[in-house]
């Protein structure tokens, strides 16, 4: 026993100094460029199915509303990004996307939106189905009838933004947010560029409106408008204006490029000299969390800093998605094995759908063109500083005994 109790403290201490090593070689690794993608890619998708296939989607619906749709439609969307940056992929992509964008579609699919909206069941199932087939078909466009399908839908979102007084339509009953119209006009957008030219003029004129109706205090899209007008009812948020700027290249790359400019300005943060991730409520601003954003530490939204990586990608920034990628493979706890990769040890399946859409992100409709925008040369040094710290710390006690020991030997006197 007394030799266990002189060296359990050891292992503890090679532990926590080796999981710190791995930890820093985590943060200092290079992260893929714009048009590439993480190695883990399809193993990282592999757990994703693996839960989905349990019933994780059904477990996500009982956290917040959307909670179905997201964990199907990211998945699909996913591998959609992926096969675009890697061929090889295409066959698998289609076969797993296809399968997504049935479950969308399915009665539980569209179990909590309303029929009687317009377009039915409303703009975020409308808008990100709609993406999703668009998306299916930027891959392969010769089964005619889903062809077919993708205009249909995309006509009757169409007419619902012509025959609105609001550029913003309701997701639900007597609610509605920008960010679920901005996803329904990139489809819209989508369409145009695999087929027909058709709604150029509903695109244009729902810009026009937007930014109308723009947050006065950030000169962003808002977060919540009245259903009836698209007034603001609440200012720009991070859980929101992330997936707008993952979108609104895809409409508008010179509005896109405006947006995104005063976003990162007001949104992306250095808390305590940590970072850089993003705010929930722009500078200046406070508030608390809630089910979309989650609990905020130091103001941040962790949710809305892994979808910011997508937003990065799709503007260009790859400085931003660079660093955001490597904070995610520090912090985020990824486990990595040879048929699988998750984070947060696969607690949260649906967090892993939104890492693997955000860090596959890319356009559909327009070419990249990378960004230059400032990020802190230094940002990995506090990391690294904390990880250090903590690597020393097991051996405090014995690197302290042993200055102790070195400067209360006495002195050899020579003579």
């Amino acid at each position: 026993m007394g030799r266990i109790r002189r060296w359990a403290p050891r292992v503890v201490g090679i532990v926590v100094t080796l999981a710190c090593l791995v930890g820093a070689g985590r943060l200092l690794w290079p992260q893929p460029g714009l048009d590439e993608q993480p190695g883990a890619t399809t193993r990282q998708l592999a757990f994703v199915r693996d839960q989905l296939d349990e019933g994780s989607d059904t477990a996500a619906q009982e956290l917040f509303p959307e909670g179905y749709v997201f964990s199907n439609v990211l998945y699909g969307l996913a591998w959609v990004q992926a096969a675009h940056t890697d061929s090889a992929l295409r066959d698998d992509a289609l076969r797993e996307s296809r399968w997504a964008l049935a479950r969308l579609e399915s009665d539980e699919g569209r179990a909590v939106f309303s029929p009687r909206l317009q377009p039915a069941y409303g703009v975020f199932w409308a808008g990100w189905t709609n993406w999703l087939r668009g998306a299916i078909l930027s891959l392969d466009s010769t089964d005619t009838a889903e062809v077919q399908r993708f205009s249909t839908h995309s006509t009757e979102i169409a007419q619902a933004f012509s025959a609105a007084e609001t550029p913003f339509l309701q997701a639900y009953q007597h609610q509605a947010w920008p960010v679920d119209s901005t996803v329904a006009m990139a489809s819209l957008r989508l369409h145009d560029k695999l087929f027909d030219t058709k709604y150029t003029t509903v695109i244009d004129r729902w810009l026009v409106q937007a930014k109308a109706r723009l947050d006065p205090a950030t000169g962003l899209l808002p977060h919540q408008v009245s259903p009836a007008d698209g007034s603001m009812m609440t200012g720009a948020r991070a859980t929101s204006q992330t997936a707008i700027h993952r979108f609104l290249p895809e409409i508008d790359p010179a509005f896109a490029k405006s947006q995104y400019s005063r976003y990162r300005e007001q949104f992306v943060a250095y808390p305590g000299g940590f970072g850089p991730a993003v705010r929930e409520y722009p500078r200046g601003v406070e508030g608390s969390g809630d089910v979309d954003s989650g609990p905020l530490i130091a103001g941040v939204s962790l949710s809305a800093t892994v979808v910011a990586q997508g937003a990065a990608r799709v503007n260009g920034d790859r400085a931003l998605a660079a660093a955001i990628g490597a904070e995610g493979e520090l912090l985020g706890l990824p486990l990595s094995l040879p048929g699988s990769k998750r984070y947060a040890f696969g607690l949260m399946p649906i967090g892993d759908a939104f890492v693997a859409w955000s860090s596959t992100a890319r356009s559909l409709t327009e070419p990249t063109t990378a960004l230059e925008p400032d990020l802190r040369w230094w940002w990995r040094l506090p990391w690294l500083g904390i990880l250090t710290l903590m690597a020393i710390a097991p051996w405090a006690w014995t690197l302290a005994g042993c200055a102790r020991r070195r400067w209360s030997a006495p002195e050899t006197v020579t003579g």
